[in-house]
């Protein structure tokens, strides 16, 4: 009896938390489409490839900052446009060790872009996150464009996104560098 009351008041917490804590960050200024709770950063391995989930998984789940730089890339390398004249590459561990083992992009790679002006002011940040079965047209990716205060600019299936890294199809639509 008191292990099936015990099973009952987890349950009811895993239930119950996700809603309390999204009343507590909706009063911080998550807006709708957000991951909405730190709950989710302990039970979600990766974000769905909506603009606000991820914005929560790079921002409050683990800093994207603190991922390894895109190989052979320092920081504020030489950009192109649209990006930017300076560029600084992050990658999750998913998307490194798919580069390490050079066998293409695995499904949840994510790879976050600062997109800097010429005298190293922060213009937008910009993601490319790999979520399996989300657009099979162009890779499974997931493109997505937020200004410097992470206020959402593009999203999704974005067309400039993907007529761009179209020329890359044969690379994974990665222009960064070479993945195989």
């Amino acid at each position: 009896m008191k292990k099936g009351v015990l099973i009952l008041l987890v349950l009811l917490v895993l239930v119950i938390s996700p809603a309390v804590f999204s009343e507590q960050e909706a009063s911080h200024g998550l807006g709708k489409g957000e991951a909405g709770s730190s709950f989710y950063c302990l039970v979600m391995d990766m974000p769905r490839p909506e603009a606000g989930d991820v914005r929560y998984f790079i921002t409050k789940c683990g800093e994207y900052t603190t991922w390894k730089l895109w190989p052979g890339k320092e920081k504020l390398f030489e950009g192109k446009e649209p990006h930017g004249a300076l560029l600084t590459v992050y990658v999750n561990k998913i998307a490194f060790n798919s580069l390490d083992e050079k066998k293409g992009m695995q499904n949840g790679s994510m790879i976050v872009k600062e997109n800097y002006t010429s005298d190293k002011k922060l213009a937008a940040v910009t993601v490319m996150y790999k979520s399996e079965k989300y657009n099979p047209e162009a890779g499974d990716w997931a493109w997505i464009k937020y200004d410097p205060d992470f206020n959402i600019l593009a999203e999704g299936k974005v067309k400039e996104c993907i007529d761009c890294h179209s020329k890359a199809k044969d690379n994974d639509y990665i222009l960064s560098g070479s993945i195989k």
